[in-house]
């Protein structure tokens, strides 16, 4: 895992920036999904898909027919058992689906006397991912079934809730007042660059006949993109998701990089931003452990004001260089006598003294 994935996923992982983000594109910006009521969960998906052999039960036994029956389509485990339960099946081979979201959290959702239990993941991407609808929907997917598999486990662990169930729901192992939890995949793109891949299933498929798609389920994706954040949408986060997505969207643009930021309400945000924001967007900002924040629009000046007075040092410098070469041309000096000078006179090393040479060196006599 790279680095921007790693300061990503650690900044994304905080509660209070997890619900800002689903706040906003829920609620455009409403304070409805309490952070307090957010709990992590394992983001692995991993199930196995019951070999063909077992959903027809052709079993000879009468009794393992039925038992065997009540496993559903999908067998959700845990990581560890993966290879337990690939090589349990009389010699049976059956292929494993694995897939790791970058953060999964359980939330508890009030609004309006009504409690909502949904399960809300985050994939964050530095880059454009072209294949996203479909990523996403195998995540999703599994979570589901994964769903259906624990649920028709804990009946099958108490026998006595297919009491008066009719075949269906023996078979299945999910009654029909089962129900199961609503998941919602959020993609995040730290990227400055417009998001250009496919936000739905259909856009990636070659045929636009819409008669046929019409039967063909579709999957979008939901994406916060900076590139395409209106001032107005920016406002809408309560957190330094506001900053880190501004910054990337303003990060090739000074001067409206600047404006953003003086005219920004936070005076300052948590380290865990920073890092997105220096590591995404290249800024040489100083990080520090001690300190828990940082005014950012203060650093981003001293920064500047540092490089412009480095660009007049160079500038001098570079005049003072060109000055001294061909002053040293004039007098025949050889290459390595002119290096040597320019060395000793400006303080600098070996390396930029020939880089002075190949610039300004005109000939040697």
């Amino acid at each position: 895992m790279g680095t921007a994935d790693i300061v990503t996923k650690e900044y994304m992982r905080e509660n209070t920036v997890f619900a800002d983000a689903f706040n906003y594109l829920i609620y455009n910006g409403k304070k409805v999904i309490d952070p307090a009521k957010l709990k992590e969960i394992d983001p692995t998906e991993i199930a196995l898909p019951f070999d063909d052999e077992e959903k027809a039960g052709k079993e000879k036994d009468g009794e393992d027919k039925n038992r065997k029956a009540q496993g559903t389509e999908w067998s959700s485990v845990k990581n560890e058992s993966v290879r337990k339960k690939t090589a349990g099946r009389a010699g049976k081979k059956t292929d494993a689906v694995q897939r790791y979201r970058d953060l999964l959290k359980f939330a508890v959702i009030k609004q309006d006397e009504r409690t909502s239990y949904v399960l809300l993941g985050i994939e964050n991407q530095t880059d454009v991912h072209y294949a996203m609808p479909v990523r996403n929907a195998i995540y999703d997917a599994l979570q589901y079934g994964r769903q259906v598999a624990d649920i028709a486990a804990g009946h099958r662990r108490n026998k006595n809730d297919f009491s008066g169930k009719n075949n269906g729901e023996y078979l299945s192992g999910f009654l029909k007042e089962d129900h199961i939890r609503p998941v919602i995949t959020l993609v995040i793109h730290f990227g400055a660059e417009e998001w250009d891949g496919p936000l739905s299933l259909h856009e990636m498929m070659s045929t636009r006949d819409m008669e046929l798609l019409s039967f063909v389920e579709n999957y979008r994706i939901h994406l916060i993109d900076p590139a395409k954040l209106t001032e107005e949408q920016l406002d809408h986060f309560s957190t330094s998701l506001k900053e880190v997505m501004g910054y990337i969207k303003y990060s090739k643009n000074k001067e409206q990089l600047l404006k953003f930021l003086h005219t920004d309400t936070h005076r300052s945000i948590e380290m865990n931003a920073v890092r997105v924001i220096k590591t995404i967007t290249n800024t040489p900002i100083e990080v520090s452990e001690e300190e828990e924040e940082i005014e950012m629009c203060k650093a981003i000046e001293d920064l500047i004001a540092e490089s412009e007075a480095r660009g007049r040092a160079e500038g001098e410098t570079r005049g003072e260089a060109k000055g001294m070469i061909e002053i040293c041309l004039d007098m025949s000096f050889s290459k390595e006598d002119i290096l040597k000078k320019l060395q000793e006179k400006l303080n600098i090393s070996l390396q930029q003294a020939g880089e002075y040479f190949e610039m300004y060196g005109k000939h040697i006599v």
